[in-house]
């Protein structure tokens, strides 16, 4: 669901989010409008309501986990989960690309539409019936957020909700993903 139609209607705090993302045609390659999230960051008051919106959701539903799409040094996503889980007085637990994790992985493969990819997370960082969710900087197809809900039901962990801070237009309506309940701010601007 979107924020917009969860209590939030009218809210100065999505549309001040929603401005403070730059979209950048035609990046990385013709016909993709990229969403820049780094001006959010830049833009203190913005990148704030973002993660105290977050906080104010999650803070009271015994969340004990908050695990992050996290694919590298340039991951997007996992500059939001630290900080969400530190302010609901949750662990912080990265999902990260093949081989960037030391120890034993546990991994999940998927189909991207343009190839495969696969999600790993560490072995004993989630134990069975920890309530998680997942957080995201952006969902386009729930390809990768699917993968990630798979590997933490395979681990044991109870997944209560996606949330992304921008998600797209052709996702309007369609708020489960494998599921589970998906939570979007804003959708992107063009």
């Amino acid at each position: 669901m979107f924020a917009g139609e969860n209590g939030l209607q009218g809210d100065p705090r999505l549309k001040a989010i929603s401005d403070a993302i730059r979209v950048v045609p035609h990046f990385p390659k013709l016909g993709i409008m990229f969403q820049d999230i780094t001006t959010l960051l830049l833009d203190h008051k913005a990148f704030k309501d973002t993660l105290d919106i977050f906080v104010d959701r999650y803070r009271d539903m015994g969340i004990s986990v908050v695990a992050d799409v996290f694919a590298g040094v340039e991951a997007r996503g996992f500059l939001f989960g630290p900080s969400i889980a530190l302010a609901i007085g949750a662990k912080f637990v990265p999902l990260r690309k093949p081989n960037k994790l030391p120890g034993e992985v546990i991994s999940e493969e998927y189909v991207l539409e343009y190839g495969n990819d696969c999600l790993e997370i560490h072995v004993g960082a989630i134990k069975k019936g920890e309530r998680a969710i997942i957080i995201d900087d952006l969902v386009a197809t729930g390809g990768t957020l699917s993968a990630a809900i798979r590997l933490l039901e395979r681990v044991g962990a109870e997944v209560v909700e996606c949330a992304c801070v921008i998600g797209l237009p052709e996702l309007k309506g369609q708020f489960r993903i494998n599921g589970k309940p998906l939570y979007i701010l804003v959708e992107p601007r063009q």
